[in-house]
């Protein structure tokens, strides 16, 4: 298993310091302010600690108040909003310095039987017939910048797509749709719940660029800035987050300093497991770049 991934797995595996109140750390890296997967993925966890194991998450719906800071602990405490027949909901609330940084609310269903459909799998060539991040890194970064940056992520991505890197260099390639193969770098227990914590993470890697995508901008062009504003999960069917996913992502609006980014996640046969919106802040120092 990956040194990463081993890393992200301690940092789900919260610390229970009381009834319904868990704490959790980030990774010891140089970044500002924690990542906002991180802190949702922690949040699932402490939340489904709390409800029985044959009822999986089915939605949640999260808001990202303040920057986290990275060096202190993040405590977390769910309130047990609802115990029904078939459906329990959690709220949990993420604490650093006193103060609300993170807010998710979750429901949890028992299995039941419905009437059935989902949305067509888009065409993607498969994830062994395309670069692995070495590979597709290096030639924007560099050897040694692009091995430290795939060391440090705990899962293998694939991009069908355009990198936003790519289309900052050559608007040409500019897209509002992006398509993108990943997994974690290992193997995993057969636990539901960590399953749905780990793609709750992913998730938020790489949906906002792709509203960056359609405009030929990227994190780091010393131009444009942003952070999440809220995110909302469907959990359709249960999967396994050690196996390929094709995460298909579009943007169907930015205005007003803020873009929304939806995606799809669907397994190599072809199933709807997952739903995802996003909206997130994006500031541009030269809007005009931006089409």
């Amino acid at each position: 298993m990956k040194e990463s991934l081993k890393e992200l797995l301690d940092l789900l595996d919260l610390e229970q310091i009381e009834n319904d109140i868990f704490r959790g750390r980030s990774p010891e890296e140089r970044r500002q302010r924690v990542f906002g997967g991180q802190v949702a993925g922690q949040a699932l966890v402490a939340a489904g600690r709390t409800v029985p194991a044959n009822r999986p998450v089915h939605s949640l719906h999260a808001y990202f108040i303040r920057p986290g800071d990275p060096l202190v602990p993040l405590v977390y405490t769910v309130d047990r909003v609802r115990d029904g027949r078939s459906f329990t909901t959690r709220r949990v609330t993420a604490v650093q310095h006193g103060k609300a940084i993170f807010t998710l609310s979750a429901s949890f269903q028992v299995a039941e039987d419905g009437p059935f459909h989902q949305a067509p799998m888009p065409d993607a060539p498969g994830p062994e017939t395309l670069p692995d991040g070495l590979t597709r890194l290096t030639p924007l970064f560099g050897e040694v910048g692009a091995r430290e940056f795939v060391t440090r992520r705990p899962f293998d991505i694939r991009h069908a797509t355009p990198l936003t890197w790519e289309a900052a260099k050559d608007p040409g390639l500019a897209t509002p749709e992006s398509k993108v193969w990943l997994k974690v770098d290992g193997d995993l227990p057969a636990d539901p719940l960590l399953h749905v914590c780990l793609m709750t993470y992913a998730s938020d890697m790489t949906l906002l660029d792709t509203v960056l995508l359609n405009h030929g901008l990227a994190w780091g062009d010393k131009r444009t800035m942003g952070a999440s504003l809220d995110h909302a999960m469907w959990f359709h069917r249960p999967f396994r987050a050690d196996d390929w996913l094709l995460y298909y992502q579009d943007t169907p609006f930015a205005g007003g300093a803020r873009g929304l980014a939806r995606g799809q996640v669907f397994t190599r046969s072809g199933e709807l497991v997952v739903s995802v919106m996003q909206e997130g802040l994006i500031r541009v120092s030269d809007p005009e770049r931006g089409r």
